[in-house]
C-alpha cells in the first residue's frame, strides 16, 4: 500500500479462512484495479488521490469498498462507485464488489500520496 491516510485498509478481516498469500494476491489487484479508475476532472487516480477509505475482503472473496470524492457535488458521483465496482470486478478471484460512497471524514488534499502530489505539482 501506498502513504495514502491511514484509514485506507486492505487487511483481512480478524480470522480470515483464506490464505495469506491468496489475500496478498487479492489485495494488490484490487490495488492495481482501483489505480485504473480517475476523476475526470484530476489526472490522478483514485487511490493515490486518497478517496478509498477502506478495502474489505471476506472470506467469500467478496470486496466492500468505502470511497469519498473530492467534493460531494462531483459530477460524476452517479457514476463512479460503478467504475470502481467494475474495474474490482474483474480481478481474478474476486467473486464481486460493493462501493458504498461516504464523506465522514471529508477528503482533503493531505488524504493524497506522494504520487498525486507529484503528478498534481501540489508540493
Amino acid at each position: 500500500m501506498t502513504d495514502t491516510a491511514s484509514e485506507t485498509t486492505s487487511a483481512p478481516p480478524q480470522g480470515s479462512a483464506l490464505p495469506q498469500e491468496e489475500l496478498d494476491r487479492l489485495t494488490d489487484g484490487i490495488v492495481a484495479a482501483l489505480k485504473t479508475v480517475y476523476d475526470p476532472e484530476i489526472p490522478a487516480d483514485i487511490y493515490e488521490l486518497g478517496l478509498i477509505y477502506k478495502v474489505d475482503i471476506a472470506d467469500d472473496r467478496q470486496v466492500s469498498i468505502d470511497m469519498t470524492l473530492t467534493a460531494p457535488g462531483c459530477p460524476v458521483a452517479g457514476e463512479m462507485p460503478g467504475w470502481v465496482e467494475n474495474a474490482v470486478s474483474a480481478v481474478p478471484g474476486v467473486q464481486g464488489c460493493t462501493v458504498t460512497m461516504v464523506f465522514d471524514p471529508p477528503w482533503d488534499q493531505s488524504r493524497m500520496s506522494d504520487e498525486a502530489r507529484v503528478a498534481l505539482d501540489m508540493w
